[in-house]
């Protein structure tokens, strides 16, 4: 091949993949569904504190759903265009599957189990968590070590079922898992005395202890921590647009609080900002929502719906919220935790 002939085509093909680069997206088949639609129907737990949790008046709230709220904002314009749909872990993956909800948002944990057999795809991590156990005091147990013999209440269809089995295995400690099917029923039976241990989540221990013991310091919570449990939002295998807009309105919470963008603040640097990111973040430089099949205000909608990641974690799960969580791993990566997003660019 001659030399100017190699060039010729080696300037084609860079023309191709620069125009590639700068195409906007296509709305995939769940993009589409949704604004038919009118709504996003988002999956979410029958009743987890902080997480997603209905009033008496049906009014939803928790970090999984502002997750949604946001979500919402971004893509209809409207951050109350979300139907909730309360699953429990035996239903959760059979409504993604069948198309029923659009988004499972109710603390599922990422593993490679669900990843890929499952027909999900877990589109980024809202929340680090990992599984631990709540004892009455007045047993005066300090580790899960301790439990020879007892009995635990579990909820059945989750990772905690199978890591309590594995970690007391490890351990050679035997112990009589009761399994529920229900997260209402294994936690009520573990306040009624059936069993003298409740493992789940901390995050979820921390909200039965704060929220459903009749005295909240009859209770202790162990601080031994048996698993890693990455929660966030999964959407159906095969839909890159959506999966991709997904990924990208959480990392625009967390990038928003990265760069001191607030529910508050973002009308004013969206007007006056000179930071180069936050204009990127905010929608005044760069168009970034054309590479996502939606406009350039999308992040900033998603801010303003509920503020960033930090607010959300702070009304919902943290010091000031029910749980009364601290930040720990939640926190930024430059801030001692291990949150982190890739760049708006």
């Amino acid at each position: 091949m001659k030399l100017k002939a190699f060039h010729a085509i080696f300037i084609v093909a860079a023309l191709a993949i620069n125009l590639s680069m700068s195409t906007p997206a296509q709305a995939g088949k769940t993009i589409d569904a949704i604004k038919q639609r009118g709504a996003i129907q988002c999956g979410v737990s029958t009743g987890v504190a902080g997480f997603s949790q209905a009033d008496s008046q049906g009014n939803w709230s928790g970090l999984d759903v502002d997750t949604c709220h946001a979500l919402a904002a971004a893509l209809l314009g409207d951050a109350k265009k979300v139907n909730f749909v309360p699953l429990n872990s035996q239903q959760r993956f059979t409504a993604i599957q069948s198309g029923e909800v659009d988004l499972l948002a109710r603390n599922t944990t990422w593993t490679l189990t669900r990843d890929a057999s499952l027909g999900l795809e877990f589109a980024a991590i809202t929340y680090y968590d990992g599984q631990g156990f709540l004892v009455p005091k007045k047993l005066k147990v300090s580790s899960p070590k301790q439990l020879k013999n007892a009995e635990i209440c579990v909820q059945s269809g989750t990772t905690n079922e199978k890591n309590l089995s594995d970690y007391f295995r490890t351990q050679g400690i035997k112990v009589k898992p009761v399994v529920f099917e229900g997260f209402e029923a294994s936690f009520k039976a573990f306040f009624s005395g059936r069993c003298q241990a409740y493992t789940t989540d901390l995050s979820g221990l921390a909200g039965l202890r704060n929220k459903e013991a009749k005295n909240p310091d009859d209770y202790v919570l162990l601080s031994d921590v048996i698993s890693k449990e990455p929660l966030g939002p999964a959407v159906r295998r095969g839909d890159d647009e959506w999966f991709t807009v997904v990924k990208w309105v959480v990392f625009a919470l967390i990038e928003a609080e990265e760069n001191g963008i607030t529910q508050a603040n973002a009308d004013a640097l969206k007007a006056d900002s000179k930071d180069p990111v936050v204009q990127r973040i905010l929608g005044t430089s760069d168009d970034t929502g054309k590479l996502l099949g939606l406009d350039r205000d999308w992040a900033y909608r998603a801010i303003k719906a509920g503020g960033n990641y930090g607010e959300i974690f702070e009304r919902n799960v943290g010091p000031k919220s029910v749980l009364k969580l601290p930040r720990g791993l939640n926190n930024l990566w430059n801030k001692g935790g291990i949150l982190y997003a890739p760049p708006i660019r």
